[in-house]
């Protein structure tokens, strides 16, 4: 028997005892973890060290290799993210519902675990954590398959996380690691009918794809992030150009990045060559155009195929438009649902680009950076979800349970 399946069978012999937790229970359980993760750091970076150098032979460029860089400052940051989940309300057992019917009925609806969640994602091991912790929190087991990129990284963290569940009420079995990095083991967890419940991909679009593509357990799914922000022609320059750099040069490898900025030709006229310039001075290569690089002359061409494509790095395409309507038509056109701003003055044009684009997160006059479950108050997500099932957006504590409706009656019958 392959070792996903082994541990897929593993995690849901801990979900009958999961189910059984109270929330003090898995607040303490947590609390054991962060303070793991703080007592491990020494042994997690050598971990991560052999994982970076290994990228750096191959060619894996800055701004991914900083994606999966561990430091002192990081591991205390995520195990900072366990605490804070600790400080969230648990979601389970809430009563969404709650009625009588006239045959005297009394129904309740509850939020429950979803079971068994299975994550498969790439070269980020703080997604490690926090996929840990907000599944452990809601009263599901997880099975984590990370990429090989992050393997020794990820092994010396679940190694901790799990030494720090021995000492808790949660079954250590409830968190596994798939170490079998192979696109394999991956595709075979697609086909886990009966032991996932459901898998949530978290990475770039080859990945997210092939799990769309190819799986016969259900899935939530995480989208690649295209994001775009479009300055309209009041746009006020100053905020224009902190909001535009901002959501470019901040993390570049994140997915809630810009990857294409929208331009009015009106703002061009005044501001492009301005903008342009700090850009250049932030190391950012720029794509253009006609009409961009007719006043940007460094800028190479941008194709449709860089409209289309995730850079995760310091590229950014740019493109002069006539009015909102043809920013409308690019996001529609290229825009993968993710998160996408306006930056105008003039209240009409917000209220239309609200309304009218279709993303899960849609910003007036702010970076699209915030598309975060910390930035949005629910601490650490589990994924940003394009989709527009169950969930939708940066996913907290509630996008990970479903609902059971318990009914109590004195003898009824159907008739």
């Amino acid at each position: 028997m392959s070792e996903a399946r082994n541990k897929a069978i593993a995690a849901g012999t801990a979900t009958a005892a999961l189910n059984n937790l109270t929330t003090a229970q898995k607040n303490e359980a947590l609390a054991l973890m962060a303070d793991a993760l703080v007592a491990s750091r020494d042994d997690i970076i050598a971990g991560n060290g052999v994982d970076i150098e290994r990228g750096r032979a191959a060619g894996t460029s800055e701004s991914l290799l900083d994606r999966l860089r561990l430091d002192y400052k990081r591991i205390d940051a995520i195990a900072q993210g366990l605490r804070e989940v600790i400080a969230l309300p648990d979601p389970v057992g809430e009563k969404i519902a709650e009625f009588e019917r006239p045959n005297g009925l009394k129904i309740e609806q509850l939020r429950v675990p979803i079971g068994v969640v299975g994550i498969i994602y790439e070269a980020r091991p703080n997604v490690t954590v926090d996929a840990a912790g907000l599944c452990l929190k809601t009263g599901n087991a997880v099975v984590l398959r990370g990429g090989s990129a992050a393997i020794e990284s990820n092994k010396r963290i679940v190694a901790a996380l799990r030494g720090a569940l021995r000492k808790s009420a949660i079954p250590e079995d409830a968190l596994q690691l798939v170490e079998d990095a192979s696109r394999a083991s991956a595709n075979e967890m697609l086909k886990l009918n009966g032991l996932l419940d459901v898998i949530i991909p978290r990475g770039g679009a080859a990945l997210i794809r092939n799990v769309v593509e190819n799986a016969t357990v259900p899935v939530i799914e995480t989208g690649a992030g295209i994001c775009h922000t479009y300055v309209d022609a009041t746009a006020d320059y100053d905020m224009a150009e902190a909001i535009a750099l901002n959501a470019k040069v901040q993390r570049p490898s994140v997915c809630n990045s810009m990857e294409t900025l929208l331009i009015h030709a009106d703002f061009a006229g005044k501001h492009l060559e301005r903008l342009a310039e700090r850009f250049r001075q932030a190391s950012v290569e720029l794509r253009a155009d006609a009409a961009a690089r007719a006043r940007v002359g460094w800028a190479s061409e941008a194709t449709d195929e860089d409209y289309a494509t995730e850079y995760n790095d310091y590229i950014l395409n740019v493109r002069v438009v006539g009015d909102l309507d043809e920013a409308l038509a690019h996001i529609a056109r290229f825009g993968t649902k993710h998160s996408e701003c306006i930056v105008t003055e003039l209240q009409a044009n917000a209220d239309r680009f609200l309304q009218e684009v279709d993303a899960a997160a849609v910003y007036h006059n702010a970076s699209t950076r915030f598309t975060d479950g910390f930035e949005f108050g629910f601490g650490a997500e589990i994924g940003i979800s394009t989709q527009k099932l169950h969930a939708r957006g940066p996913m907290g504590l509630p996008a990970l349970t479903s609902t059971k409706y318990r009914i109590r009656g004195n003898g009824q019958t159907r008739g």
